[in-house]
Order: structure tokens, then sequence, then C-alpha cells
């Protein structure tokens, strides 16, 4: 059985007045089912992704739905976390919940709170998505785990501060176009290049703008069958959707290879029956520019050690080979964990049924979206395209 996805809902990113994640669930969760013309009533089971890790005293998030949802009482509502790749992860819960056909309509809710907590604390609490036995002390904190896996692909394949510039540039530009994004600003190559007052390292090679952005926001999706979902206003199919999971320890692998984010790629367009240059753009996990610059190698895009390619010759603007980011990526939209996933997925749903706005590529057929748990520990990708 393929599911599809027929609504979304999607809150701003960014510093929100929002109190609570309990107040984030609320801007979604009602909003995604009457955005797919369905009732509460209808929705069979839900499933919420929220990583916490310490931004919250409040737990047990699940239950904490039903505060809006009360139509979910009685019925089986789950917690998903996995790291940066949670929302993909409460996704993955509501794919088999469908394929084993124990319901019709499932709703599924991406958020986190975390602008709320001091900025040390965010760093210590992102730093348990490493392993904390050999990378716990490592300075600044996750971005400095990607400062590592930088200063390592830097030393195999040269300087790539260039095309980490022109990432960055790439996805401030896109995202000036998002009404969701968190910074919507186009910030311009000259600027992401330099090292500024305004602009200063974070952790060697990396600078602030290399790094994305520590956010409030939810979203949410509601999914279905797809014989149910042709007779609905929209639907967005699900071509594949792949899980690799890898070490945790960057010293235990090839930390520049990204080779869990090359599996899922690779098991996903084969499910698909599809080459990369079947999709019309990708929505990317790029938590830092440094991965997504690997991750045009680990997608195939660019052979292993030439990414900056795609990068510098624009093979990836929105006007490019292959569109990568064109919702502004984590980098300008914005990265409260939980949701992630979630956004990445309504966001290529835009796309698809023409409904982006602004955002709106010239061609959307078909998307790859790749979100990551981790430094390429938890892996997820899906192929998706429009119904009809």
């Amino acid at each position: 059985m393929t599911a599809c996805i027929v609504g979304w809902a999607h809150t701003p990113f960014g510093k929100l007045e929002d109190p609570d994640i309990e107040s984030l669930f609320g801007r979604v969760a009602l909003s995604a089912i009457h955005d797919a013309g369905i009732e509460p009533a209808e929705v069979d089971a839900a499933f919420v992704g929220v990583f916490n890790g310490g931004f919250s005293k409040q737990d047990f998030f699940a239950s904490l739905l039903l505060q809006h949802v009360p139509e979910l009482r009685f019925k089986p509502t789950t917690r998903y976390e996995n790291a940066c790749a949670t929302g993909s992860a409460a996704i993955h819960g509501a794919l088999d919940f469908l394929a084993a056909r124990r319901g019709r309509f499932a709703l599924v809710v991406g958020a986190e709170k975390m602008t709320a907590t001091p900025t040390a604390e965010v760093g210590d609490i992102l730093l348990s998505a490493s392993y904390r036995k050999t990378e716990g002390d490592i300075p600044a904190g996750f971005a400095g785990v990607f400062g590592r896996i930088a200063e390592a692909y830097f030393q195999r394949h040269g300087d790539q501060s260039d095309a980490l510039a022109a990432i960055a540039s790439k996805n401030h530009h896109n995202g000036v176009s998002n009404p969701y994004a968190q910074m919507r600003k186009d910030l311009g190559f000259a600027f992401c290049r330099a090292e500024s007052e305004k602009n200063p390292f974070v952790a060697r090679p990396l600078k602030r703008t290399d790094c994305s952005l520590v956010s409030d926001g939810a979203a949410a999706l509601i999914l279905t069958d797809e014989e149910t979902a042709r007779s609905m206003a929209k639907a967005v199919r699900f071509r594949a959707a792949v899980q690799a999971t890898d070490s945790m320890p960057i010293a235990a692998r090839d930390i520049i290879r990204f080779e869990g984010a090359r599996a899922a790629w690779g098991r996903a367009l084969d499910t698909a029956g599809l080459k990369l240059e079947d999709l019309s753009f990708v929505e990317t996990h790029d938590c830092f520019t440094i991965a997504e610059l690997i991750e045009y190698e680990a997608m195939g895009l660019a052979p292993e050690g030439q990414g900056a390619r795609a990068a510098l010759e624009g093979w990836t603007k929105k006007d490019g080979r292959l569109p990568v980011n064109p919702s502004g990526g984590l980098k300008s939209k914005g990265h409260p964990i939980g949701a992630t996933g979630v956004s990445m997925h309504a966001m290529a749903a835009m796309q698809l049924t023409g409904q982006a706005g602004e955002m709106q590529l010239p061609k959307a057929d078909r998307a790859g979206v790749f979100n990551m748990g981790g430094a390429a520990v938890a892996n997820y990708c899906s192929i998706l395209e429009r119904v009809g």
C-alpha cells in the first residue's frame, strides 16, 4: 500500500511567543486536519515528533496533543525521537501504521521550543546527539562536531570555504521567498564568505552563516492510503521512504563520506525506480553548510570530493540542474529539531501541488527529501510525487 500526504500546516519558524510545545501543537494539529478536508474524529492515530533533550521540563508529549484534538482520546498516539531526524521518524511511524491497515487517516505533528533555553544550554543539549564518551568535550558543541568534519573534508579535498559561502548565500536568497522562514534576508556571497564582527567563526572553519538557526516552530501532516487520497482535493504520494542508521561515534567511520546518507539515497531511488536526474528538486538537511556540500556527493549529484562544483557552478540554484532547498533550507528557514523533518515534507508537498507561493518552482513533479539525525547517523530519504 502506498501512502499519501493530503493535508499540512506550518507555523513560522523563529523566536515565537508561544510559551511551550503544547501551544505549538495547537497552532498546527487542527489546521492540518482542516486543510485535508476531514473531521478531527476521522483521525485514527497520531504520531508526535519532539526531541526535547532538556528544552522542556514537561515531557510525555504525545498525550498533550489531546488538549487540542480531544477526538483523539482513546486512539493510539505515540511520541517519536531520533535526534534531528525526529520529524521523519514520526512520519515513518505513520507510514507503518497505514501500511498495516490499522487505520485510514494518520496525523503527524513535529515541534520544538528552543529559544527560551539559554544559548550555552542549547549547545549542550544538542551535543547529546553526538557520542558523548568521545565527543562530549569538543568545543562549540554540535557546531564543533561539524567543524571537525569540515576540517577533515578540507584536508582531503582542499579548502572549500568558497563553496560553503555559496551554499549559505543560495539558501538565504531562497529563504526570502519563504513566508515561514526565520531569516528572510539575502545576505549575499561576500558577507557569507568573509569573517566579520557580524559573521564570526563559530567552530573553524565554520562561521555563523554556516550554521542553522536555533528556532521554535511546528509543522503537521495528514497521511492516508492512496485509494482514499485519490478522492481528496490534493495528494502527494510517497514513492519511497527509507531509513538507514549508521554508527554514532565519528571516529568509527569515514566521517566525510556520509555513508548512511549514501545508503538511504541509493535505496530510496532504487525503490522508486528512478535516478537522481528524474527529480525536480531536493529538500536536504543543511544543519551546517558542510553537511549540504557532502550530501551533494551522497545523493550522487557530484563525485566524491567534487561537491563544491555543484555549489560554485550554480547546479543547485532554483534555475540550476537540480534545485536544492528552494525553501531556504534549515539555514534560512530555521531548525526547530522535532519539526524539521515534518516541515521538509510539507515544503516539498507545497511545491508538488503548486501551492508554494513565491517559492514555487516552474517545474515540480518529483522531489527528494533527506533528513538527517546527528552527524549522518539517522538518515531518512523520501521520494515524493504529485498524484494525478
